[in-house]
Parts: C-alpha cells; sequence; structure tokens
C-alpha cells in the first residue's frame, strides 16, 4: 500500500475508512472545529501521539506515549488492527499527520496513509468541511503492541554520527542546523557529523509530495550508497522527522530509522554542538 493517499480517492470517503485529523498547537481544537473533514476525527499531537516530559533532557519534547496509552487511543477512536486509516493535518503533513503514519506503521498498523497535501488539498478541491465535535465509537481493547520498532536512542545516535558506514540526518530548516537561530529549544547547532536535508524540500510549490522519482533522486543524494537501515533521521523533537519518513517509504527507501529524541533531547545533554562558527 502506498503511504499516500489522494483527495480524489474514493476510499478516502469510505464509510469504513478512520479519517483522522492531527492538529498541533495552542489553538489546535479550535482550528478543528474551524473546518475539518467529515467524520474526521480530532487527535491532538502533544496529548495523544507524545507523553508530556517531565524532562526533555530524557526524551526530548515530544517522547513516544507508553504502548499501553496508545493501544487505549486507537480503542478509543474505533480502531481495530485491520482498520483503514487516512490522517492529515494542516501543515502538509509535515507535522502530526506523518507521525500518526510512522507511530502506526511502527507498531505493524500497515493499512494506515497520509493524505496527499493534507487539509489544504481538500479546501482547494472546494470540498465542503465540517465544523462539528466528531466522537468516533470506541471499540474493544486494541492489542497492546511489542515495541515501537525502528527507533534509536541517543547512545547510537552518537555513535553512528562518527560512522563512516552510517549517515545521520537533521531535516530542519538550515538556519538552525547551522546555529543561526534556535526558536524552540536551548542551544542552536547540530549533531557533530549529521548532515542536512530540510525536510519541506520533499514537498512541491503546492504542499504536496514530490514524485516518488524525484524523492528517490532527493534522497540518493544524501543517502548514497549507505544502507537504508543504517540512516537515522531526526529533526527539532522527532515530528516533522516522520514527514522525511513518510517521503522515503514513497520513494522505496525502506528501514530508515527515527531518533525520537531529536535535537531537543541532544541540546540538553551537555554533549558537542556543532554550528557554522565552530565547524565541527
Amino acid at each position: 500500500m502506498s503511504p499516500l493517499i489522494e483527495i480524489t480517492d474514493p476510499r478516502v470517503f469510505d464509510p469504513s475508512t478512520i479519517i483522522i485529523d492531527v492538529r498541533a498547537g495552542a489553538n489546535a481544537h479550535e482550528r478543528y472545529l474551524a473546518g475539518h473533514l467529515p467524520n474526521a476525527i480530532y487527535a491532538n499531537l502533544d496529548d495523544d501521539l507524545a507523553e508530556h516530559p517531565a524532562d526533555p533532557a530524557f526524551g526530548g519534547r515530544h517522547p513516544l506515549p507508553s504502548l499501553q496509552d496508545f493501544a487505549a487511543t486507537l480503542s478509543r477512536w474505533g480502531i481495530k488492527p485491520d482498520s483503514h486509516i487516512v490522517v492529515y493535518d494542516d501543515k502538509n503533513g509535515a507535522m502530526g499527520g506523518a507521525r500518526l503514519w510512522w507511530m502506526l506503521r511502527s507498531i505493524g498498523h500497515t493499512n494506515v496513509q497520509v493524505l496527499n497535501g493534507g487539509l489544504k488539498v481538500a479546501t482547494d478541491e472546494g470540498l465542503e468541511l465540517s465544523t462539528d465535535d466528531y466522537k468516533p465509537t470506541a471499540t474493544g481493547p486494541y492489542p497492546i503492541p511489542e515495541e515501537f520498532s525502528h527507533t534509536v536512542d541517543i547512545e547510537e545516535v552518537e555513535a553512528a554520527a562518527k560512522a563512516d558506514n552510517r549517515i545521520v540526518i537533521d531535516v530542519r530548516e538550515g538556519q538552525r542546523y547551522l546555529g543561526f537561530t534556535e526558536p524552540l529549544d536551548l542551544v542552536a547547532g547540530h549533531i557533530p557529523g549529521a548532515v542536512n536535508l530540510f525536510y519541506s524540500t520533499s514537498l512541491s510549490p503546492e504542499g504536496k509530495f514530490l514524485t516518488s522519482q524525484a524523492l528517490a533522486s532527493l534522497y540518493n543524494e544524501t543517502i548514497g550508497d549507505t544502507n537504508p537501515q543504517d540512516v537515522i533521521v531526526h529533526c527539532g523533537s522527532g515530528v516533522t522527522a516522520c514527514h522525511t519518513l513518510l517521503g522515503m517509504e514513497h520513494a522505496g527507501i525502506t528501514g530508515p530509522k527515527l531518533y525520537v529524541g531529536s535535537w531537543s533531547e541532544w541540546s540538553r545533554r551537555d554533549l558537542p554542538i556543532a554550528t557554522e562558527a565552530n565547524g565541527l
């Protein structure tokens, strides 16, 4: 199954499809109520797809929820192991949509797709949005998964960034990577040895993913002949990195891993930090 689905695909509005609208930010629910796809379940990035960290130095700003909590959330949303799920957000899939897609795939739920272009494609198509607060019908307990697969911890990232046969990709914008600005975390810069590939380069001017062929060319310029399983992707807090992992999947590059803690964890652990100025 393709990781992406187009708004024109009839499966998006099939009654058996579970649609989930993932928003982030203080006014997330208000934006959802202002307009969302009909029968789309409201999901909040901070509350449903992450734990609230006691200390971002250990797990970052968006650590994964416990497997038990995530399974309970899926049950609350009426999701079964064979449910077809379509997810989207209002950031071209770059925030919660890709994060939820990755989380589901990580626990083995493969029947999930991201709406290519997010909510914007619905408005561009002139579709009538709903303003109701849709409430799903809960289902029986979703089986608690064994793990979130394809993740790495900070120790593995540190080793990988020094290894010749591995690549650590930082998908934040270049100004943050180079250490000129840092709007969200305490220190600017990047992990020494990490390379930069801004996540938005995977998108067309209309906000949809490039073709699989164009994406393969884009990513292979960075990855080269490195085994995809030896590729680690991170961002600020483990969210937009999922957007790049989604793009890689669409390009046929399977196996890269997510560093969930990302820069928000690394930058708080008194570890080496590279910037344009220090040249590390």
